[in-house]
């Protein structure tokens, strides 16, 4: 599922076939108002249609070529997870421990991955809001705002949800679970901490919430056309040198987990977005931030590949 249009056209929901059909759904649906989010409202009784409709060659079938793809849906909400790989973590507890730290690189290593284990066991996973407003679509270029100093990468599986969630068990969760698209959940990294007031602790509304922050889609790939989540990979390239390679496998909290646990405080809508946290290998890690004339493109196992091209902003 995305949302498309071509030149002089409103954005429109589709459907998008491997080899690069797309079909305007507000014709086969009969609703010239429908929306990727409307049509997660009603997937139950959409889903199997869309099956039947991939199926046909004749009617309204347009090529991709020509067409402009933006972010496949609009959500309401958006939560994201943080400090969800294990070795995302461990790399960035390591990598700032206290320089008086008597232990050794190896026995620091080992110490927090007796902690990880034991937190994705017995703790609750670390999630946040972020704001519809950053959203921007796959192929756009990302405004790299002038206050923003150490503009980072955070690629990541997105958990897309389809019906209404509210108190549901970890068993049922994924239940709720409509499809899944990918997401760069881009952070300035010197906004993360308020350093006039430490005690408040991190700002994720200006670290993370500029407009066009977080690329989304290109596609909605429907839920049971995904074979495992937890067993993706998950791959950012900047200017074509791989910087992010990870399986999902490393993940200490699940998508069934995360969404069972906005759940129990929150209710999820249709169209809603749950980003599962990213892996190890972000910019601060390798030393090297986001600057003007930066591609990144990143991909996920059978979800689909955005790349975008970082701007300056101009004064």
């Amino acid at each position: 599922m995305a949302t498309l249009s071509g030149s002089d056209e409103a954005p429109f929901p589709a459907l998008v076939t491997p080899d690069g059909r797309a079909l305007d759904l507000r014709f086969a649906f009969g609703d010239p108002a429908l929306t990727i989010r409307t049509l997660l409202e009603r997937s139950a009784e959409a889903f199997p249609l869309l099956h039947d409709l991939a199926a046909e060659r004749a009617g309204g079938w347009r090529t991709l070529d020509g067409l402009r793809v933006h972010a496949p849906v609009e959500p309401r909400q958006i939560f994201q997870s943080g400090a969800n790989y294990r070795q995302h973590v461990i790399d960035l507890e390591v990598a700032h421990r206290s320089p008086d730290d008597p232990r050794t690189v190896e026995e620091a290593r080992a110490k927090v991955a007796e902690i990880m284990d034991r937190r994705a066991a017995e703790d609750l996973p670390y999630v946040f809001i972020g704001l519809p407003s950053a959203i921007t679509g796959p192929y756009d270029n990302v405004v790299l705002p002038a206050w923003a100093k150490q503009p980072d990468w955070e690629l990541e599986l997105a958990a897309v949800i389809g019906k209404p969630a509210h108190r549901v068990s970890v068993e049922e969760a994924l239940e709720y679970v409509a499809g899944y698209t990918v997401a760069n959940d881009l952070t300035d990294r010197a906004s993360v901490f308020r350093r006039d007031m430490p005690a408040i602790g991190t700002d994720w509304l200006r670290s993370k919430n500029a407009p066009g922050f977080t690329p989304l889609g290109p596609w909605i790939v429907p839920a049971e056309s995904v074979m495992d989540p937890s067993d993706l990979r998950v791959t950012l390239k900047l200017n074509g040198d791989t910087m992010q390679d990870e399986s999902t496998k490393d993940m200490l909290f699940g998508v069934a987990r995360l969404v069972s646990y906005i759940s129990q405080t929150s209710q999820l809508l249709p169209g809603d977005l749950v980003l599962t946290g990213s892996p190890a290998g972000n910019g601060i890690h390798w030393g090297r931030l986001l600057r003007d004339g930066d591609v990144m493109e990143g991909s996920i196992t059978g979800i689909g590949v955005q790349r975008t091209r970082c701007v300056e902003e101009k004064a």
